[in-house]
């Protein structure tokens, strides 16, 4: 019996090999340059069965997007979820959310391509998907959760959100170009510890100075500020 036999006598196995593939072959070739038939020849299917399942390109396409924000939502509960148990003060349970968000980050290369082919097409698709949304507004309210922030601190919040964003982001985004050029290979392990380990002490500094105690803002420095 073939593999391709074998596969398509089992409904979650091929399902699950069809999105394997076609979130590998979108995240290198982009929506465009990838077709059905790829996706089913790369499953190990019959080139018919990605559309059997799920109908269109389009919809196959909104299925893997969907899995991989599933997989983010996922990790950032877990690792939220872990601290919360430990009792930790928010600072503890902020850092063990960004530093579960980092390592999905830095395992999930696919996801990463994924996201930037949206961006370079203007997010045409994402704007059918909602999963990314709840995503984004979950983590937005865990934060103000967490810290226990007032209403008029919900800005800060999202200002943190987008820094952890972004400071996780760049470096796998950039890994060709900006960090290639310092010399750096941000797939080894000692420079993905570092940089998560620095990733987290940023965040935890921004957040007790803009977030936790943004009084201080006010609070004159010397005696021409109070002048």
């Amino acid at each position: 019996m073939g593999i391709s036999t074998e596969r398509e006598r089992n409904p979650g196995r091929s399902r699950e090999a069809i999105l394997d593939a076609a979130e590998r072959l979108f995240a290198q070739h982009g929506y465009e340059a990838t077709s059905l038939n790829e996706v089913g020849a790369a499953a190990g299917v019959s080139r018919g069965t990605p559309g059997y399942f799920f109908g269109s390109k389009e919809d196959l396409y909104r299925a893997v997007l969907e899995r991989c924000f599933e997989r983010v939502r996922a990790a950032v509960r877990s690792g939220r979820e872990r601290a919360l148990a430990s009792h930790e003060n928010p600072s503890v349970i902020l850092a063990g959310a960004v530093a579960e968000y980092f390592d999905f980050i830095s395992s999930n290369p696919h996801f990463v391509r994924l996201m930037e082919w949206e961006a370079l097409s203007g997010s045409r698709h994402l704007k059918d998907v909602p999963p990314h949304l709840e995503v984004i507004q979950e983590a937005l309210g865990a934060i103000v959760s967490e810290l226990a922030l007032d209403p008029s601190q919900r800005a800060e919040a999202m200002q943190l959100l987008l820094s952890i964003i972004a400071l996780c982001w760049f470096p796998m985004v950039h890994a060709g170009t900006v960090v290639q050029a310092l010399g750096v290979n941000p797939a080894t392990p000692r420079f993905l510890e570092e940089r998560r380990r620095h990733v987290i002490g940023l965040v935890l500094q921004g957040m007790e100075r803009r977030v936790v105690a943004p009084e201080a803002e006010a609070v004159p420095t010397n005696a021409t500020d109070a002048a």
